[in-house]
Order: structure tokens, then sequence, then C-alpha cells
């Protein structure tokens, strides 16, 4: 497939750098939108493939006018663990007042956007890590978890005129300097699917998962579409 314009949301983080640096790897034109764009390593800000773009998460119009000529959104944002005081429909709003409006402004119907276990699938199988996040969250972090489970109802009930794939992860480590994600990019093949199922781990590396994203980006994962497979690392690798 033809390099395409790719609409990068949570762009900041070492997640989205892996992305980023994924993207421009593979010769990709990219827009990242993100509140503090200076927080983009210099070597990749300076690529005349990127464009970034400061702006908020909640302001539709201003998503609107960046998506303009992207074909695909890859979606980093959520709230971190320790964000227990936020608001429990803060992202959900994010989506539904603001990123899904844009993206039907600019008749973008492509989307991956990052879930967690704490989501849970009738085909998830039975692991101990998954009572254990859930119970954690519930006393600990209950509007992320509210979160979590919001965007993925919105999705569900409320974007079924689009064609999106909730990832869900649970660690991801790996650093995002380009030393560190050439090398996590060479991890192999990742697992795809139910929670628990035969080669599922409990773990990513962010770069491996990058790499799987822009593989969703080039040829649409169309197995994916409109479900909520977890990423992880293949067992055995």
């Amino acid at each position: 497939m033809a390099p395409s314009k790719i609409f990068v949301l949570g762009g900041t983080g070492p997640a989205g750098i892996c992305l980023l640096r994924e993207l421009l790897y593979r010769h990709h034109s990219v827009v990242a939108y993100a509140r503090n764009p200076s927080k983009i390593p210099s070597d990749l800000a300076s690529n005349p493939l990127l464009t970034t773009i400061q702006g908020s998460t909640s302001d539709a119009p201003a998503l609107s006018s960046a998506m303009h000529g992207c074909t695909t959104v890859l979606s980093h944002l959520g709230a971190q663990i320790t964000d227990s005081h936020i608001s429990p429909s803060l992202y959900v709003d994010m989506y539904r007042g603001a990123i899904v409006p844009a993206m039907r402004d600019n008749g973008i119907k492509r989307i991956f956007l990052m879930g967690t276990v704490a989501i849970t699938k009738p085909e998830d199988s039975f692991t101990l890590m998954t009572p254990l996040v859930l119970a954690y969250m519930k006393l600990f972090a209950r509007p992320v978890l509210q979160n979590l489970l919001g965007i993925a109802d919105f999705f569900e009930k409320q974007a079924t005129d689009l064609e999106w794939t909730v990832f869900r992860i649970a660690s991801i480590p790996g650093e995002s300097d380009e030393e560190s994600w050439r090398k996590g990019r060479e991890e192999g093949k990742l697992y795809e699917g139910p929670v628990g199922s035969k080669g599922w781990t409990m773990n990513t590396n962010r770069s491996a998962l990058a790499r799987w994203l822009v593989d969703g980006a080039e040829d649409g994962k169309e197995e994916w579409v409109r479900k909520m497979p977890a990423v992880t690392r293949l067992a055995g690798r």
C-alpha cells in the first residue's frame, strides 16, 4: 500500500514516540496533534513528513481542521493508573464530543485506539491477572476504569458507522529512543486475540506494538474491525 497520511493522538508519551518513529520509518506523512508537541524528540520533529499541531483533544473544530486529508487515526490517548482524580468521563467525552465528530466531518472511517485488559469480552479466558487488575482499579483508580469501560461502550453502541479497533494492552515496557525502538520492533510476530488464549502474555514491547499499529494502518486489519483484540508479545518468543 502506498504511504498515507496518518493522524496520531497521544504521540508525546513513550508509546506514542515509538509510533511516530515507526510511521516515519515507513515514509508515512503524519499529523501529530498534541497539547504539548515540544515533547516530541527533535530528531522526529525535524522530519519533513511530520506535521505537529498544538491543540486540545476536546476542541472539535480544531481537530476537524487538523484531520483534513488524513486516512486513519491512531490513538494512544488514555489515563495513567495514577490519574485517580480525573472525571470518570474525561476521555469518553473527548471521543464522543470531539474526536469522532472530527473524523465524521472528514470522512475518516478507520481508527485504532488504546484500551486495556480491564475491558473484558465474552470470548476472553480466565487469567489471574484480570480480576486482580479490576479489583485494584475499582479500589484505587475507579475514574480510570470508568473511562476505559465508557470508551468501549461508546464505540460499540454509538460509533457503528466507523471501522474502529480497540487494542487491549496490559504492560507495555520499552524505551522510545531510536536505538531501543529499532531493537524492540524486531521482536517478531505479536499475539492478537482474546485475553488468556494460547499465545497470550501480559506484556507488549512498545516498539513492537507500534509496528503492529502501522501494519494496521497499511493493511486495515479488517479481521479486527469493530472488535477489541488483546495485543501482546507472543508466548515463547
